[in-house]
């Protein structure tokens, strides 16, 4: 079990990507795939994340410094992504090993034709929110009336606007949508151009405060009750089929190392000092990390143990992001979801 930490949350910086090596030998998609500690051997094994290194991936890094993915015989290489879409395409298509990517991006490639599933999906509590200065004075969804919020279209928190606004009693209209990719949303946000944005609250979060010196107050979409799982664990379903003990060390790695950077906080965010150009601040790293920490726990059963997941959340993902169009229509669960790898053998 994880033990919450309070926080407010954080960003992903934006920038050009190359691989980030953790250890002497890169790792080529399934290269010896099937060797494990057990056997006294190693596996060179890629992992490409959803975006640029930034503080919700400390527990990889610090997992890779405490020797935890080499107790399991995994001699793990870091990628940078480019979007959850890309990673998970990059996964199907055995570019990379594993993938660490948004769930609505996953069940959309699924549906897609893209052969992959996941093995575990950590953040649980969906990140998404409007995001506005605390000066502004909005305090409460009511308060985006007349107001102007910058958005992405398609991407999962946009595409499920519409729903944070109904269950909070606010119509469409009521707020008027900028559209803007990721870095656009937050100089506009900064320079004024609108009130506020829409995203991921444990990641812009913080570098828009730290760049503007000025606090920023979250509405999440979980506290009018809309949750969908965000980021986890993907695995090609070649790799699953041909090398499942190495997407379970994988799987049980992931989650120690999850939970070691939970116990350590600030050991994990050490262990991402130097390993990108990219990367944001220390604080600003301590302040995703901490976000991210307040999105392990279930909405249905609390705190578990990190990448456990339940049937109930998953059937809950699979309706909303159906409704909200992200998906053709509700499949059952092990369409995008495979529960074999379940850390510590939970259901």
């Amino acid at each position: 079990m994880f033990k919450k930490k309070s926080t407010r949350m954080a960003l992903a910086a934006a920038a050009t990507g190359a691989a980030l090596l953790l250890s002497a030998c890169s790792g080529g998609a399934g290269n010896d795939a099937g060797a494990t500690a057990a056997d006294g051997e190693m596996t060179d094994v890629t992992l490409m994340l959803n975006w640029y290194p930034y503080g919700e991936h400390a527990a990889f890094y610090y997992g890779v410094d405490q020797g935890i993915f080499e107790e399991h015989g995994i001699n793990l290489t870091i990628e940078a992504g480019q979007g959850s879409t890309k990673t998970t395409q990059a996964a199907g298509q055995g570019q990379v090993d594993f993938g660490w990517a948004d769930t609505p991006a996953v069940l959309s490639n699924i549906d897609k034709g893209v052969k992959v599933h996941s093995v575990g999906v950590f953040l649980q509590t969906t990140p998404s929110a409007v995001q506005i200065f605390t000066d502004s004075g909005i305090t409460k969804p009511e308060d985006l009336k007349g107001t102007t919020i910058a958005v992405s279209a398609g991407d999962a928190p946009t595409t499920t606007f519409p729903m944070y606004l109904e269950a909070a009693g606010l119509q469409e209209s009521d707020v008027t949508q900028q559209n803007l990719d990721a870095a656009g949303k937050m100089a506009a946000m900064i320079n004024g151009q609108v009130d506020g944005l829409i995203g991921f609250a444990h990641d812009q979060g913080p570098t828009i405060a730290a760049e503007s010196g000025k606090d920023v107050t979250y509405l999440r979409y979980s506290d009018v009750g809309l949750n969908f799982y965000s980021n986890g664990l993907i695995a090609s379903d070649s790799m699953i089929s041909d090398n499942p003990e190495l997407v379970s060390a994988m799987v049980a790695a992931t989650s120690e190392s999850f939970q070691a950077a939970i116990d350590d906080p600030e050991g994990a965010v050490a262990a991402m000092d130097g390993k990108d150009p990219q990367m944001p601040d220390a604080d600003v790293l301590a302040e995703q990390w901490a976000g991210t920490i307040e999105l392990l726990q279930s909405p249905t059963d609390g705190e578990v143990t990190p990448g456990v997941n339940s049937t109930t959340d998953w059937e809950n993902t699979i309706s909303v992001l159906a409704e909200a169009g992200l998906i053709d229509e509700a499949k059952p669960v092990d369409t995008y979801f495979n529960a074999d790898f379940q850390p510590g053998g939970a259901e």
